[in-house]
């Protein structure tokens, strides 16, 4: 009879901890699927901002003809944005276009009339809009990323997630360069 308690209490403890794998898998699956989904939210509105830039650019032309280095560094930024192949590329290019975005609102200020321009303030508008939900999109990837890594690096689920190769994900940090404030010169 005790054989048959101790080989109980033995399967109860194997389902226990099967129960517990499984969960802390699925807990492990469903974050990473959160980051790789707000990633995509990012993904979505770097493209809309990568379609507005040459609309942005061409109208300024238009005005600033001797700014043409400022523009064609927009120009190259972007093009880094839509060539990147990995996360951490991506993020890269994004702080590059981010600065040369500036660098090229803060010429446009420099010229009234592009500034009295609507087809310049319908750009302006739903280039800071677009900015505007990039940022909100970071802070939500970021907040994603950090449960994650906590639940990759917490015991015991940690146990878990090297078992079945879970790996980091980068948070989307500001380089130094995008802590400088850009100099503008006229």
């Amino acid at each position: 009879m005790e054989g048959w308690i101790i080989a109980l209490i033995v399967i109860g403890v194997i389902v226990l901890i099967l129960l517990f794998v499984g969960i802390t898998y699925n807990s492990l699956v469903s974050l990473r699927n959160k980051v790789k989904d707000q990633w995509a939210q990012i993904d979505v509105l770097l493209k809309r901002r990568t379609d507005l830039i040459p609309n942005l650019v061409e109208t300024v032309k238009g005005y600033a003809k001797h700014e043409t280095e400022t523009l064609e560094n927009v120009v190259a930024a972007r093009n880094k944005v839509v060539d990147a192949k990995t996360t951490e590329e991506e993020i890269k290019a994004d702080g590059e276009l981010s600065r040369a975005l500036g660098r090229l609102m803060a010429v446009a200020e420099a010229y009234p009339d592009l500034k009295a321009n609507t087809n310049f303030l319908d750009l302006q508008a739903n280039l800071k809009e677009t900015e505007d939900k990039i940022q909100y999109a970071r802070q939500f990837y970021n907040d994603a990323v950090l449960i994650y890594k906590n639940k990759l690096e917490m015991f015991p689920s940690n146990i878990i997630a090297s078992m079945f190769g879970f790996k980091q994900e980068a948070f989307f940090e500001a380089s130094e360069a995008d802590k400088e404030v850009p100099k503008v010169q006229f």
